[in-house]
């Protein structure tokens, strides 16, 4: 069944593959981005099941406006894809308050820009389906990934607790934690380096950059069946509140699920013992 498919960040990586996919299956596409011209050149100019508009994500103005012109040309918005993303990599201490601002405005409230101004056409058709793109490292912290996992694991609980406000509209949610995919998160485009500015981080910096800038074009994922999985996704009557896209991401779920429920666990004890005495 054709949709009417909303895609941030479609200038280029997965959002590119969203969009070309999700034409080929006929679906009608907004494919928005900061830079709308190089979008329409890398999709091959004009088509009638594509719309192209400028979106910049952290701009809520934008994001309105994007999604009045969305739904003026196609008459409604089936389903949101927020794709749109970066990576300030650092250890936290070297990441700046700027760097850490700028990530959670792109990571976070981005997606929370372009959902509340999509939200309102869906409530009025009573259905719709908001896809949000996080990561496993928005399950799993790991050293190097202070402000990108800050982002995501506040991306895990709004969409948790988005899924409860809107669930009584008929619009679903689904958040999706990919693990390493070919994407272009890792290219200079998308991703800050952090300069090292303190000794004691000075050389594991530089080693771990390298590190990082070495698994660039070798990761496992591909991102053209990822966008498949996704879109599969969308077309689905009831779709997960959770995907986890990679061997390497369910293996990481897993192993966090395992860590989590040993800690609640070995917490009974003294954590279960905490209640006033006349609690139920």
């Amino acid at each position: 069944m054709s949709k009417v498919v909303f895609v941030t960040g479609a200038g280029r990586g997965l959002g590119t593959d969203i969009v070309r996919q999700a034409l080929a299956a006929g679906h009608q596409v907004v494919a928005t981005g900061r830079r709308p011209e190089e979008i329409e050149k890398i999709l091959g100019g004009p088509q009638d099941n594509l719309f192209v508009t400028k979106l910049d994500v952290t701009s809520l103005s934008e994001a309105r406006a994007a999604a009045q012109a969305a739904v003026d040309r196609f008459g409604r918005i089936d389903v949101l894809i927020n794709n749109a993303g970066n990576f300030y990599a650092g250890f936290f201490e070297e990441i700046s308050p700027d760097h850490m601002r700028r990530q959670i405005e792109t990571n976070l409230f981005g997606p929370m820009n372009v959902t509340r101004a999509v939200l309102p056409f869906m409530r009025s058709e009573r259905a719709g389906h908001v896809i949000t793109l996080s990561s496993i490292a928005g399950l799993v912290g790991a050293e190097f990934n202070a402000a990108y996992a800050a982002s995501k694991f506040g991306v895990e609980g709004w969409m948790e607790s988005l899924h409860q406000d809107i669930a009584p509209y008929n619009i679903h949610t689904t958040i999706v934690e990919p693990g390493f995919f070919r994407t272009e998160l890792l290219v200079d485009a998308s991703t800050t380096w952090p300069e090292p500015t303190i000794d004691d981080y000075a050389e594991r910096t530089t080693a771990t950059v390298e590190a990082w800038k070495s698994i660039n074009g070798q990761q496992p994922g591909d991102p053209a069946k990822l966008a498949h999985a996704l879109l599969t996704i969308a077309g689905q009557e009831r779709p997960p509140l959770r995907f986890l896209a990679g061997a390497d991401a369910i293996e990481g779920a897993t192993a966090k699920a395992r860590e989590l429920l040993a800690q609640a666990e070995a917490s009974r004890e003294l954590g279960g013992s905490l209640s006033h005495e006349d609690a139920a």
